[in-house]
C-alpha cells in the first residue's frame, strides 16, 4: 500500500511541475492561447451533447401519424452541428499545439542545460544510450500526458457531467444513476488491471534502457570488438536484454487483454440497462421512439470515448513515469557547484599553483597526496610518471570538474572553488589524451574552440597544428565529415584537430595531457616545435609519458603513486640519477631498438 501511495505522491507531484510549463510565467500569449482552446473545447462539447436533440426531433417528426413535410431544418441542423462540432474541436487542438509544444520544447532544453551542468562523476557513471532514451522517452510522455488530457480526458469528464445532467433532468434518474454506475465500475477495474500492469511496463523501459546502452556501447566500441572476435559475445549481451523485454512483454500484453474484455463487459451490460429502460419507457408511452434513439446515441456518444479511456490512462501513466525520471534529471543536484557570490576569474598574468592538494575518487583509493608546485605566467611545468600515478587528475582538477580533498588550486592568487567555474573553463585549454571529436566537419570540430572565430583564424590553428595541408587534400577539404567520435581520422589526425582546437581557443593557462601520444616521431618534432611556439606566451601544463616531449620544459616533475618524488629540469633529473633518469634510459633503449628493427632498403 505504502509503495502504491508513493507513486501516487510523485505522479501529482509529476503534474504540478508540467503544469507550470502550461502557464508559463511572462508568457502572456501562450496563457490566452490555452484560455481561448479551453473556450473552444466547451463550445465543442455543448454543441455535440446537443447533436442528438436535433436527431430525436428529425425521428419523431418522421414517426408521427399525419407527417405533412419533411423535416428539412433539423436534419440540415443535424449536419451543421456536426461540422462545427469539429471545427471547434479542431481549432482548440490548433490554439493548444502552441502551449504543449511549447512545454514539451522548455521541458527538453531544461534538461539537455541541466545534463550538462552535473559533474564529471555523474556522466562517468551513467550510461548515455540510458540517458538519451530517458530524455526521449520522457519528452513525449509529455506530448502523450498533455495530447490525452486536453483532447480526450478532460472533453470526455465534460461530456460525462452534461449528459448525466441532461437524463437526469430530461428522463428519470435511474437513467442517470445507471449510466454514474457504469462509468464507476469501468474507472476502478481499468484502474485496477492498469496499476497491476505498470510493474511489466517498467520491466520492458529498464530491459530497454539496458539494451540500448548495451546497443550504442558497442557501436562506440566497434573497433575494439572487431579487434577482439567478440561479436557473438556482444549478440549475447544484447538478446539477454531483449529476451527479459519479451517476457515482459508478452506478460503486458495478457493483462491488456484482460483489460479490453472487461471493459468490453461493463460497457455492454450498461448500454443494454439503459437501453432496457428506454424501450420500457415507449411501451408505456412515456417516451417517443426519438427518446429511445436519443438515449442510445448519448450512450454512444459517451461510450466510445470511455472506450478509448483505458488506452488513454495506460499512455498517461507509462508517460508520468517517463516524465518523472526525467524531472529526477532536472532535480539532481550536481556535486560541484559555484559557492554563493563567486566572482568571475580575473586573469592578469596566468600563474597557476597547486598548494598541498589531496584528492580521491573513491574513500578507498587516494590518488593524489599533498601535491604542491607552481607553474609562473608563460612557463612550462611537465608531469611524468607511470600510468595511474595521478597525472591526468590534475587537468580534471584544474578545470574543477571535482572539488579536492584538502588543499587548493589557485590561477593568479585566486581560489578556483571560489570563482565560477564558467570562467575558469574559459580561461584553461586542454589537448587530452583521448580526443574525442563531434559527428561533424573538421572544420566544425576545429571552430569549437572558439564557435565565433573567422575561417582565416580556424585555418591559421589548423597550420600550426599540422593539419591543414592534409584537410585541404580531401575531396571534400575542412567539410569533411570525421564520423562518430571521430573513427574515420587517424589518432594522429585527431590529436592534431584537437591541438589546432586549443590553438583556437587561445586561453591563457593551456594543458597538454599525452598531447602528441598518438603521433609518429616525424610529426611529433613538427607538433613539437608549434606547441612550444603556442605555449611560449602562456603558462602550460604538459602531462607527459613520452620523455622526448618535455626536455626543453622549465621544470618537470615525476609524479609517482600520488606524490611528487623529484623535480627539476631535464639536466638536473638526470644529474640526479634517479626516478627519471631511470625511465630516460628505458625509453631511450627502447627507440634504439625500434631503430635497429628497421630493415635498410
Amino acid at each position: 500500500m505504502k509503495p502504491e501511495r508513493n507513486e501516487n505522491r510523485e505522479q501529482w507531484r509529476t503534474v504540478r511541475t508540467l503544469s507550470r510549463y502550461l502557464w508559463p510565467k511572462k508568457r502572456g500569449d501562450l496563457k490566452l492561447k490555452f484560455l481561448s482552446a479551453f473556450f473552444f473545447l466547451l463550445v465543442a462539447k455543448g454543441i455535440n451533447v446537443y447533436v442528438p436533440f436535433l436527431y430525436k426531433g428529425a425521428i419523431d417528426a418522421l414517426s408521427a401519424p399525419n407527417i405533412l413535410m419533411l423535416p428539412v431544418w433539423l436534419i440540415v441542423g443535424y449536419g451543421v452541428a456536426r461540422v462545427l462540432t469539429q471545427f471547434f474541436g479542431e481549432f482548440r487542438d490548433y490554439l493548444f499545439a502552441y502551449v504543449a509544444q511549447h512545454a514539451q520544447r522548455v521541458v527538453g532544453l531544461e534538461t539537455f542545460q541541466h545534463l550538462h551542468q552535473l559533474s564529471l562523476k555523474f556522466h562517468l557513471e551513467r550510461q548515455t544510450g540510458g540517458l538519451s532514451r530517458v530524455i526521449e522517452r520522457g519528452t513525449h510522455g509529455i506530448q502523450f500526458v498533455l495530447s490525452f488530457m486536453a483532447f480526450n480526458i478532460l472533453p470526455t469528464i465534460i461530456e460525462i457531467a452534461l449528459v448525466t445532467g441532461i437524463l437526469w433532468y430530461q428522463f428519470k434518474p435511474i437513467f442517470a444513476l445507471v449510466t454514474v454506475i457504469t462509468i464507476v465500475f469501468y474507472i476502478a477495474f481499468t484502474l485496477a488491471v492498469t496499476n497491476w500492469r505498470i510493474k511489466y511496463r517498467k520491466t520492458m523501459n529498464d530491459r530497454d534502457n539496458e539494451a540500448s546502452s548495451k546497443a550504442v556501447d558497442s557501436l562506440l566500441n566497434y573497433e575494439t570488438v572487431k579487434y577482439f572476435g567478440n561479436e557473438q559475445h556482444e549478440y549475447h549481451r544484447f538478446d539477454r536484454a531483449l529476451a527479459g523485454y519479451e517476457k515482459a512483454a508478452v506478460q503486458s500484453q495478457l493483462g491488456l487483454s484482460l483489460l479490453n474484455l472487461g471493459q468490453g463487459v461493463i460497457i455492454g451490460a450498461g448500454l443494454v440497462a439503459v437501453m432496457y429502460l428506454a424501450a420500457a419507457g415507449v411501451m408505456e408511452r412515456n417516451m417517443t421512439v426519438g427518446d429511445f434513439v436519443l438515449v442510445n446515441t448519448f450512450l454512444m456518444q459517451l461510450y466510445l470515448p470511455l472506450n478509448f479511456l483505458g488506452f488513454v490512462y495506460r499512455e498517461m501513466k507509462q508517460g508520468l513515469v517517463d516524465m518523472e525520471k526525467m524531472f529526477e534529471l532536472i532535480r539532481t543536484e550536481p556535486d560541484i557547484k559555484d559557492q554563493p557570490g563567486a566572482k568571475a576569474l580575473l586573469i592578469e598574468r596566468g600563474d597557476v599553483e597547486f598548494k598541498n592538494v589531496s584528492f580521491r575518487y573513491h574513500p578507498e583509493r587516494p590518488i593524489l597526496k599533498d601535491v604542491s608546485f607552481t607553474i609562473p605566467s608563460g612557463k612550462t611545468v611537465a608531469v611524468v610518471g607511470s600510468s595511474g600515478s595521478g597525472k591526468s587528475t590534475l587537468a580534471r582538477l584544474l578545470f574543477r570538474f571535482y572539488d579536492l580533498e584538502s588543499g587548493a588550486i589557485f590561477i593568479d592568487g585566486q581560489d578556483i572553488s571560489k570563482t565560477l567555474q564558467s570562467t575558469v573553463r574559459q580561461a584553461v585549454g586542454i589537448v587530452p589524451q583521448d580526443t574525442v571529436l563531434f559527428n561533424d566537419t573538421i572544420f566544425y570540430n576545429i571552430l569549437y574552440g572558439r564557435p565565433a572565430a573567422s575561417t582565416d583564424e580556424v585555418h591559421t590553428a589548423a597550420k600550426h597544428a599540422k593539419i591543414h595541408d592534409f584537410a585541404v587534400r580531401l575531396p571534400e577539404g575542412y567539410e569533411t565529415r570525421v564520423g562518430e567520435r571521430g573513427l574515420k581520422l587517424s589518432g594522429g589526425e585527431k590529436q592534431r584537430v584537437a591541438i589546432a582546437r586549443a590553438i583556437l581557443k587561445n586561453p591563457p593557462v593551456l594543458i597538454f595531457d599525452e598531447a602528441t601520444s598518438a603521433l609518429d616521431s616525424h610529426t611529433e618534432k613538427q607538433i613539437q616545435n608549434s606547441l612550444e611556439e603556442v605555449a611560449r606566451t602562456r603558462t602550460t601544463l604538459m602531462i607527459a609519458h613520452r620523455l622526448s616531449t618535455v626536455v626543453r620544459s622549465h621544470e618537470i616533475l615525476v609524479l609517482e603513486d600520488g606524490q611528487i618524488v623529484e623535480r627539476g629540469n631535464h639536466s638536473q633529473l638526470l644529474s640526479k640519477q634517479g626516478k627519471y633518469a631511470a625511465m630516460w634510459e628505458k625509453q631511450q633503449a627502447e627507440e634504439r631498438e625500434k631503430q635497429e628493427a628497421v630493415p635498410v632498403a
